[in-house]
């Protein structure tokens, strides 16, 4: 088999979005008159999807359970609204014209909501290289079911399937998807590398076209 069919994570793996969430969480906190959430605490809470994420952010605040579903529905309507411009992180945009070139089907694997995971993908103009799109309630389940994982990969040609993500619930997802997962080391994952399991890992965008060969040649 020498092709590959590639899906992403989105949040800390394409796209270093932790500025992002920060800034509308904190725009929740003040108007529930909350203190706001420093960086390295938000990067703590980001995982399993925003709405785990609200649950984090309430308990560390003090917002009650009863509140969490009021939140949640706020976050994500300013989250479709927000001015606020996220950054890819380095080396993404040409590593996915590199992966394109070479013949590799992409998709994309997010927990994130499919109206926010969109407008994201439109302002960074990364909407052009993904074949296939799954969210967060795209399915009844989320990440790390590999149902998501595997509804990705139906929609691509038969291929290598490999999965690139940064995190905990990312390693899990592959893992129970039976697939290769490229671990990016620079993403928001509290856990040691060693301690994930994983096929190869990187730290650099530079490097993961000549891993995608590597897993095709292991294979």
């Amino acid at each position: 088999m020498n092709k590959a069919c590639v899906v992403f994570d989105l949040d800390g793996t394409l796209v270093d979005s932790a500025a992002g969430i920060r800034h509308i969480a904190n725009q929740i906190l003040v108007e529930e008159g909350c203190e706001s959430l420093s960086l390295p605490l938000t990067i703590s809470f980001i995982g399993n999807g925003i709405a785990t994420f609200i649950e984090r952010m309430s308990a560390a605040r003090g917002i009650a359970v009863s509140e969490h579903d009021r939140l949640f529905a706020r976050y994500n309507v300013l989250d479709q609204q927000s001015e606020f411009v996220n950054e890819t992180y380095q080396n993404v945009v040409d590593c996915l014209y590199s992966l394109k070139e070479k013949g590799c089907e992409l998709g994309l694997c997010t927990n994130k909501l499919t109206d926010a995971t969109h407008v994201m993908l439109k302002k960074l103009e990364l909407d052009q290289f993904f074949t296939t799109v799954v969210c967060g309630d795209t399915l009844p389940v989320r990440k790390p079911n590999p149902e998501m994982l595997h509804k990705a990969f139906s929609a691509l040609p038969a291929a290598k399937n490999i999965y690139v993500g940064d995190s905990e619930v990312d390693a899990e997802t592959a893992k129970r998807a039976g697939v290769d997962f490229l671990l990016f080391t620079q993403g928001y994952r509290k856990t040691p590398v060693d301690q994930l399991p994983h096929t190869h890992t990187f730290s650099d965008y530079k490097e993961l076209s000549g891993l995608v060969d590597a897993v095709l040649q292991e294979n």
